[in-house]
């Protein structure tokens, strides 16, 4: 198990560039299934989730080249359907809860899939309901084998249909579009999700001659088509990337330039981080983060304290609170951080209670956070990352930090962030990997 010893209290300076969006990539990639033809992605990024989903493709027979980096692409013209029985490819599935996306395209296209039950972050339940039901409706059965825990889906052609999603899933979402997209007749999904990354797709799908209205809205309308051809796809910045830098700035009190954010994509981030009293503004799609001693938390009108809480797009993203928690231990006021989607998320803060952050866990999805305006400085610790996001955060708090810190079972954070030790390292940070 490899992990970080990261010396504390190094202020960060200069430029740095988001890599390409996790989320978007899982999903864009799981879309070239739908096609005989080749399709170029730009921009897709260098990390194991990525990379472990191309791994498997390649398992399956689709045919990938890497001519630049960030460019591949990818022909799925010869696909071998029953490598989806053997151990191989039931083990990497297993490892990779974006794997389930391939079901709809698989489904779609060859008219059977198999999935198991998938890993990922440890961050509490999380149902695949929404996926399932919806690629139901559409006219696949699903059975369970209980004795090798995973589902067999079969179909003898997609019917479209009305739906309306129990929850905005955005991963549930795009697994029902991707299979929609090659249903016969009108599908309508409602509820479903919006966030950029799920328009991305939308507009890959609809390059690829995919029939689709109702674009960065909660109600699409799908019309099926026999076939999809080829297309060019470039991946938008991550935005939890950009998100995660600002509160490395802000913590570290650094003067930082992001670069190429796509700003216009990043919705409520910035006003968030505003919220928190992190200065910041926009220069020709670039963010700067100016050197700040302290930051003042804003109060609702009635004084009361200040909520920052998670929700659907156009809401403030999940994968983001776990940054916005460890940035508000040095803020000047009162945060409750209200996790509302995954109910073990919050539970790293004992870490940061650790390093002497003032912290009050209420329950599972609920953290009240006393700002200690920077008089009282985090102490180094050793601490084990039990997911990505929560791993940047221990990252954040460890730079932060007065002393030496460790920070354990880092492969998760490897699972997001593009070689970002050596990234930060570049900019001033002291970060050393231990293999």
């Amino acid at each position: 198990m490899s992990s970080f010893i990261i010396e504390g209290g190094h202020k960060l300076s200069g430029e740095i560039t988001p890599q390409g969006a996790k989320n978007e990539a899982l999903e864009v990639i799981c879309a070239t299934l739908l096609t005989p033809e080749k399709v170029t992605i730009h921009n897709i990024p260098d990390i194991l989730d990525v990379n472990n989903l191309i791994m498997l493709l390649k398992a399956i027979g689709v045919k990938v080249e890497h001519p630049n980096p960030g460019t591949y692409t990818f022909r799925a013209d010869d696909i071998n359907l029953e490598y989806l029985k053997t151990e191989a490819f039931l083990k990497g599935s297993t490892a990779l809860r974006g794997s389930v996306m391939m079901v709809g395209p698989l489904v779609a296209r060859f008219g059977e899939a198999l999935i198991p039950k998938p890993g990922g972050d440890k961050i509490g339940r999380r149902r695949l309901d929404t996926h399932f039901t919806g690629i139901q409706k559409l006219g696949a059965e699903f059975n369970y084998d209980s004795q090798r825990q995973l589902f067999e889906v079969k179909s003898t052609g997609l019917k479209g249909t009305y739906m309306l999603l129990d929850e905005a899933s955005v991963t549930g979402t795009a697994n029902i579009l991707m299979a929609a997209v090659l249903a016969e007749g009108k599908t309508t999904i409602y509820n479903a999700a919006c966030e950029p990354y799920l328009q991305q797709l939308t507009k890959m799908l609809m390059a690829m001659g995919a029939r689709i209205e109702g674009l960065a809205s909660n109600l699409l309308r799908i019309d099926g088509v026999e076939t999809l051809h080829g297309c060019e796809h470039t991946i938008l910045p991550d935005m939890i990337e950009v998100g995660s830098f600002i509160g490395m700035a802000a913590m570290t009190r650094s003067t930082l330039r992001i670069k190429n954010v796509s700003f216009d994509n990043l919705g409520i981030i910035p006003a968030a981080f505003g919220r928190l009293g992190i200065a910041l503004t926009n220069e020709n799609d670039d963010i700067l983060i100016p050197e700040q001693d302290s930051y003042t938390v804003e109060t609702f009108i009635d004084s009361s304290i200040l909520t920052i809480a998670d929700a659907p797009w156009p809401g403030l993203t999940p994968d983001l609170l776990s940054v916005f928690l460890v940035v508000a231990t040095q803020a000047n006021g009162s945060v409750l951080i209200h996790q509302k989607m995954f109910e073990s998320r919050l539970f790293f803060v004992d870490k940061l209670i650790d390093m002497g952050a003032q912290i009050i866990l209420c329950d599972p999805h609920r953290a009240t956070v006393i700002g200690s305006n920077r008089r009282n400085s985090l102490r180094a610790t050793t601490m084990v990352s039990p997911d990505i996001r929560a791993g940047i955060a221990m990252l954040i708090a460890a730079m932060s930090a007065t002393g030496t810190s460790c920070i354990q079972n880092i492969d998760q954070i490897d699972r997001g962030y593009e070689y970002i030790d050596k990234r930060l390292n570049a900019l001033g940070a002291r970060i050393t990997r231990i293999s």
